[in-house]
C-alpha cells in the first residue's frame, strides 16, 4: 500500500488513521510523526512484507530519522527499532506547544494526537477562564488552557506519575505552574474538593472508554454529567469527549438530556483533518456544552 505522507515539519501529528477504516490495507494500524520519528501503531500483527514497505516509505522524508514498531496487540505493548536511529525523542511539540513523550515504557506515549483539536479549541477558548480538567492525564489541556491565558486549572487523575508529567509539560512551556492544582485522586469521591475550587468556565471530560475497575462508560459518564450543574459557572461550558468505537454522539446527547436537562448542545468539534472515519459517530468524539441554569 502506498501511505500519502503530508509536508513534515517540526510539530507532531497523526500522519494515517487507518484505524478509522478508511484507508484500504490500513485497518490494523495508526502512523504517528514524533519528530524526528516516525512511530507505527499496530493492532493486530502485521505481515513482513507490509512492514518493510512502510518503512521504506516513512524514510524517504529527509526530516525522518528512525522508524519505530510500537505492537498494540501484545502485553505491555512493545516498541521495537526498524529503521534509522534507535534514539527516541523526550518530547515534541504540537501547535507551537512542547510536550514530554516517552516511547516503550507504557502503552500511551503521552499525548494523543487525535485530540490535536480539542487542545486548539480550549487555547482559543481559555482566556481569564477556570478550567477544570478531569481524567487530566499529562495535562496536555492543562497547557492548552494556561497557554490561551486561562486564570486557573483544576487537573484530577488517579495516575500521580501522569500528573507528575503534567507539571513538567507546564514547566517546558514556561507556564506558571502556581495557576494550576494537581489531584491525584479517585473522581468519584471528590466531589467535594472540586467544588471548593470553582465554579469553573470550563469543565473539560475526557475519560477512558473502558478501564477495568475504575471506568465503565455507560454507567460511570452519566454520574459525572450528574455533577455538572454544581461544578459550572453560569453559561460555562462543558466540553465532552467520548472515544468508546461502539458508542455514538447520541449517547452523550441522550446522557446529558436525561442527566442535565440544563446544559443546551453548542457544537460538536471536527477531527484533525488526517483522523479519518467513516462517519461521525466512529472515532473520537468531541461535544460542547453549555451550562444554562433556569
Amino acid at each position: 500500500m502506498r501511505v500519502e505522507l503530508p509536508t513534515l515539519d517540526g510539530q507532531a501529528l497523526r500522519v494515517l488513521h487507518g484505524r478509522g477504516h478508511c484507508i484500504a490495507g490500513a485497518e490494523a494500524f495508526n502512523i504517528e510523526w514524533l519528530p524526528p520519528v516516525m512511530l507505527i501503531v499496530a493492532y493486530a500483527p502485521l505481515a513482513d512484507e507490509l512492514l518493510a514497505e512502510l518503512v521504506a516509505q516513512l524514510s524517504e522524508p529527509s526530516l525522518v530519522e528512525g522508524v519505530f514498531l510500537q505492537q498494540r496487540d501484545q502485553p505491555m505493548a512493545p516498541v521495537r527499532h526498524l529503521w534509522g536511529s534507535e534514539q527516541t525523542p523526550v518530547e515534541v511539540m504540537e501547535q507551537g506547544l512542547r510536550y514530554k513523550v516517552e516511547l516503550g515504557r507504557h502503552q500511551n506515549f503521552g499525548l494523543f494526537l487525535d485530540m490535536a483539536s480539542g487542545r486548539r479549541w480550549v487555547r482559543e477558548q481559555a482566556n481569564n477562564k477556570r478550567v477544570l480538567n478531569l481524567f487530566s492525564y499529562t495535562c496536555g489541556f492543562a497547557v492548552a488552557a494556561l497557554a490561551g491565558g486561562a486564570q486557573a486549572v483544576v487537573n484530577i487523575d488517579m495516575s500521580k506519575a501522569a500528573l507528575s508529567v503534567g507539571r513538567d509539560n507546564l514547566r517546558l512551556n514556561q507556564l506558571d505552574d502556581k495557576k494550576a492544582r494537581f489531584f491525584g485522586h479517585d473522581l468519584f469521591k471528590s466531589w467535594g474538593k472540586l467544588r471548593k475550587h470553582g465554579p469553573y468556565d470550563l469543565v473539560i471530560a475526557d475519560p477512558p472508554s473502558m478501564q477495568k475497575g475504575s471506568f465503565l462508560v455507560e454507567k460511570d459518564y452519566p454520574r459525572i454529567i450528574r455533577q455538572l450543574p454544581s461544578l459550572l459557572a453560569e453559561e460555562g461550558l462543558a466540553m465532552l469527549c467520548l472515544n468508546a468505537p461502539w458508542l455514538g454522539c447520541q449517547f452523550l446527547i441522550d446522557v446529558v438530556e436525561s442527566e442535565c436537562p440544563q446544559l443546551s448542545l453548542l457544537t460538536t468539534l471536527e477531527r484533525p483533518e488526517r483522523v479519518l472515519e467513516k462517519s461521525e459517530d466512529d472515532g473520537l468524539k468531541v461535544l460542547i456544552f453549555k451550562n444554562n441554569p433556569v
